[in-house]
């Protein structure tokens, strides 16, 4: 789907933000990325509370293929084909998904931010000094010295 038709299939739910990502869109909204627009269709962002809904409608997880393995996204489902031409039952699912992406955003313990000018390793070591080369004169400046 392009730029336009997304923006059209989700106006019933109100504004959304797109973000290129991979083949598609990252689709946002109150901060959050709730949705991605892929070659694979559109995938909602699911929790625990919201995933049974897509059970009952038969939506598979988000998966993709890598070289070695099939990696499958369960925090992601596929929205139903039936929700593509209903945007008033879509814009339903759309504030449930944005819903279980704060949801998800909240769980998730806040990096702790390195203080500028921090030189501590990973195990909280300080860093060797490192120099850099002094630079050498060509030989024809250095024989006239």
């Amino acid at each position: 789907m392009d730029r336009d038709d997304l923006i059209d299939l989700f106006s019933q739910f109100g504004p959304v933000t797109l973000k290129r990502m991979f083949s598609g869109y990252g689709i946002v909204a109150d901060g959050v990325n709730f949705a991605m627009s892929l070659r694979a269709g559109i995938i909602l962002r699911v929790d625990e509370q919201t995933v049974g809904r897509f059970d009952a409608e038969g939506a598979k997880p988000f998966q993709y293929q890598t070289k070695n393995r099939t990696v499958v996204v369960n925090s992601y489902r596929h929205l139903p084909e039936r929700l593509y031409d209903d945007p008033d039952e879509l814009a339903i699912w759309a504030r449930e998904a944005v819903g279980a992406a704060q949801r998800a955003k909240a769980k998730k313990p806040s990096k702790p931010r390195k203080a500028k000018g921090s030189a501590k390793t990973p195990a909280g070591k300080p860093k060797r000094a490192t120099r850099k080369p002094a630079k050498r004169k060509p030989a024809k400046a250095r024989q006239a010295t």
